[in-house]
């Protein structure tokens, strides 16, 4: 008969019913023809008519069962597993246990559509009713355990199958890796795995979807490898499995290879396997090949599209992205889904075009996709890349639900943006939301506990990271390294950078600009013949740090000397940093001539920072009669910061020249440069406390100024003289003494003093470079006090101890 149900037929199921077996069999037919039609209502109008029927209560009736079986099936068929439980559970206990394909079909329409929990209970209730599952039961139950992420109850449904006897067979242990390798056991996985008896393609495709599903590169390739040595001939499953993984590690020849075997199979035919092949040459960064793909492809689904907008967004060329975006509204015709307009989002950020961003949101909010956790996530990381960091928090605060991407998407905005004391607020808001910090989250928190220098903050994070196993990690470890660095604790680095298992550039660069901050420069030098000991390829930043920190030692030669190796050995062309940098090593060693008669031998344009650099060691050395012609090239140039305006301004007040000083100032304030305060940060017992100078707000004010007088005191008979040439304001010599005594970094190396115990050292950050009133007072209160002193500012760091400086006065 016809799969449609006619109204005249169901018009005669309503006159029908002279005989019970006629009338059973005649609705038989009907409820065969809805499911396999599907047909949900025309369902509920037979099941209705049935329960009017008297003989239909009569369970004892083959005919009654068989039609409770068919509207078990049917409710099935049209998804409704709720509806399909009440049915069967009508059929007598004696009939249900005779049928198991009834049971493994309802444990199956539950493990898809959920809830989950409820196809466990299935599964419990057979056993309890003595009937033995079957190897069709356990990959259905499993689905569900792995739904919800049930692991213990899994291993006890792991321990059934072996009871029954099931645990070998291929179907059942198929179900078993999957489940394992869903729930992060790939050890168990692999067991399971290894002691297959026979091993189809579903089997490895299982094994080689879980290592991927993990970031296992290696092990992958390793399957694929061993698979086909065993005779087993990869899939399309296997290449959309292992593609993105590729993608992702950026291994285009083996991106290749799986496309000309795509291609020799007629796999590339398949949209899944096409789109596939599409994001992995976006993801290795080969656009013209992407596009190859997807001009060839005969239908594309949006799937298919969001690859190609991605893989615009990731090579750079996000115009053209946003370009299919309207080509793909245009032909698909459809709403774009969550992930395409997360997609469009990332380009507006990368872009950093908040008007587009702006229109999006719109866009998003009438289609109604803003109530999507994914695309508001990705709003917040485009308002925050966009430097819109209110507009993210306000719009963070609006949002319904918040997950860990959420806070971290905040916590990092907030970092970006230069407001690291937020991230620090933002992550206790999320402890106290009970929502759990992610790997993403510990990438935004610890560079905030750089910024802040709050050890305490990193010491829990580091903490929190190795209980998660965060720290297997290369990109936690490498900021992790960055944190205790920048901390002041250079050796704790150390150890975090000897103990990681694999190492890349990043970690390399990562100790030796630790180390050049730190004026170790001799060690940062060793620290790269280990490197290319062990066949680790530099990188250009590598070569910053490593002249920096020969700048930051005064090891000119061995500078001068890594500056010509970088293009001669290792075909690094230097850029302007390079050039900065070198710049910067003769300027700080005196070797003013030497960096002039550089900067007009170099091959490249200097810019307002090279000559910025030189301008500062001539105020450093002195040298009265380059600081007009250098300045001159920086007016030309445009300053490019408050920095410069400074600099000039507090050259010309060392030289008595005040008209001139304040001339600069209000060409300054002309252009609309503001100039940053000194201020500095002391973290105490986890709470961070900023001082300004001069600023007396603070509630220990009174102490701290009466701790300072008393110290000045005591600082003055061991020859302490305040050096007023840093004080740059035209006033009588006892106000520039009162100006120097209440900078910043004294006033927080005081809050330090009177808070933390006798033993504890003192660690400083400031936002500007240390003055050198303020660098001679600092030893002298080490000597006082018996307490080291760190100090950090903007250039590196100042380890006082005993009356001496770890920078020789050399900064």
């Amino acid at each position: 008969m016809s799969c449609r149900i006619s109204k005249g037929a169901l018009t005669t199921l309503h006159g029908f019913r002279t005989k019970p077996f006629d009338y059973f069999s005649y609705c038989c037919q009907l409820l065969e023809a809805c499911i396999v039609s599907k047909s949900l209502n025309q369902g509920k109008i037979i099941h209705q008519n049935l329960l009017k029927y008297p003989h239909f209560h009569n369970k004892n009736n083959s005919s009654v069962l068989l039609l409770l079986d068919k509207l078990t099936k049917l409710f099935i068929a049209c998804s409704k597993p709720e509806l399909a439980r009440r049915v069967f559970n009508s059929i007598p206990i004696s009939q249900r246990k005779n049928k198991i394909i009834l049971w493994n079909q309802l444990i199956r329409a539950y493990a898809w559509e959920g809830p989950f929990k409820r196809a466990i209970d299935l599964y419990h209730e057979m056993g309890q009713c003595g009937i033995q599952p079957t190897k069709y039961t356990y990959p259905f139950v499993l689905k569900a355990c792995t739904g919800l992420q049930d692991i213990e109850t899994g291993a006890k449904i792991h321990e059934d199958a072996e009871k029954h006897g099931l645990g070998s067979d291929v179907y059942v242990s198929t179900a078993l890796v999957d489940f394992y390798v869903k729930c992060g056991c790939l050890s168990d996985a692999r067991k399971v795995f290894d002691i297959m008896p026979q091993r189809d393609v579903v089997a490895w495709n299982a094994m080689i979807s879980g290592y991927s599903l993990h970031g296992r590169y290696h092990d992958v390739i390793d399957l694929v490898v061993e698979m086909q040595e065993m005779g087993v001939t990869p899939n399309s499953s296997t290449a959309v499995t292992i593609l993105p993984m590729i993608g992702e590690e950026n291994k285009l020849t083996v991106g290749r290879a799986v496309h000309g075997f795509c291609l020799r199979r007629g796999f590339n035919d398949d949209i899944v396997v096409g789109t596939g092949i599409l994001d992995m040459y976006g993801k290795c960064q080969q656009l013209i090949d992407a596009r190859r793909i997807f001009a060839a492809m005969s239908s594309k689904n949006e799937v298919t599209w969001s690859a190609m907008i991605g893989a615009c967004i990731t090579c750079d060329c996000t115009l053209e992205g946003l370009e299919v975006f309207q080509q793909m509204r245009v032909e698909d015709g459809g709403s774009p889904s969550p992930v395409t307009l997360g997609i469009v989002f990332r380009g507006a950020a990368k872009l950093t075009d908040l008007e587009l961003g702006i229109q999006l949101h719109g866009y998003s909010i009438k289609l109604g996709s803003n109530l999507d956790l994914m695309v508001a996530n990705t709003l917040l990381s485009m308002y925050s890349k966009c430097g819109m960091i209110d507009d993210a928090m306000k719009f963070f605060e609006e949002m319904d639900f918040k997950d860990s991407v959420s806070y971290s998407a905040l916590i990092s905005g907030c970092v970006q943006n230069g407001i690291a004391e937020y991230a620090l607020k933002i992550f206790r808001k999320m402890q106290l939301s009970e929502v759990e910090p992610e790997l993403a989250t510990m990438m935004g928190l610890l560079p905030a506990c750089s910024h802040m220098a709050a050890l305490r903050h990193g010491y829990c994070g580091h903490g929190y990271s190795i209980v998660r196993g965060f720290t297997s990690d290369v990109s936690i470890a490498n900021a992790l390294i960055d944190m205790y660095s920048k901390c002041g604790k250079i050796h704790v680095a150390r150890l975090v950078f000897d103990q990681m298992h694999r190492r890349d550039v990043i970690s390399w660069n990562a100790m030796i600009i630790g180390y050049g901050i730190h004026g170790l420069g001799a060690e940062a030098i060793s620290l790269f013949e280990d490197m290319n000991t062990v066949g680790q390829r530099p990188d250009d930043v590598t070569f910053i740090g490593l002249l920096t920190a020969c700048s930051h030692s005064g090891l000119v030669a061995e500078g001068k000397h890594l500056f010509c190796t970088m293009n001669q050995e290792f075909g690094i062309v230097p850029r302007t940093d390079h050039y900065l940098c070198i710049v910067d090593l003769f300027g700080r060693a005196g070797l003013l001539d030497e960096a002039y008669k550089f900067i007009q031998q170099m091959p490249v344009e200097p810019d307002v920072r090279i000559w910025n650099a030189l301008l500062s060691a001539c105020k450093v050395y002195k040298k009265i009669e380059l600081v007009e012609e250098v300045s001159n090239k920086i007016q030309n140039l445009g300053p490019e910061s408050p920095g410069n305006f400074v600099l000039l301004s507090n050259i010309y007040s060392t030289m008595g020249r005040w008209d001139d000083a304040a001339q600069i100032r209000v060409m300054q304030k002309g252009l609309g440069f503001i100039k940053s305060p000194g201020s500095s940060w002391i973290e105490v017992n986890g709470v961070v406390h900023a001082f300004v100078g001069g600023d007396q707000s603070h509630p220990q004010a009174v102490k701290i100024i009466e701790k300072l007088l008393q110290l000045l005191s005591e600082m003055k008979k061991l020859g302490y003289n305040a050096e007023s040439d840093f004080v740059y304001q035209d006033v009588e010599e006892e106000e520039k003494e009162h100006i120097l005594l209440y900078h910043s970094e004294k006033l927080a190396v005081v809050f330090g003093l009177l808070n933390l115990t006798d033993k504890k050292s003192i660690l400083v950050t400031k936002n500007l470079r240390v003055c050198g009133d303020c660098h001679a007072a600092l030893k002298y209160i080490t000597i006082i006090t018996k307490r080291e002193i760190t100090l950090r500012d903007t250039v590196r760091f100042h380890h006082f101890h005993n009356g001496t400086c770890s920078c020789g006065d050399f900064w």
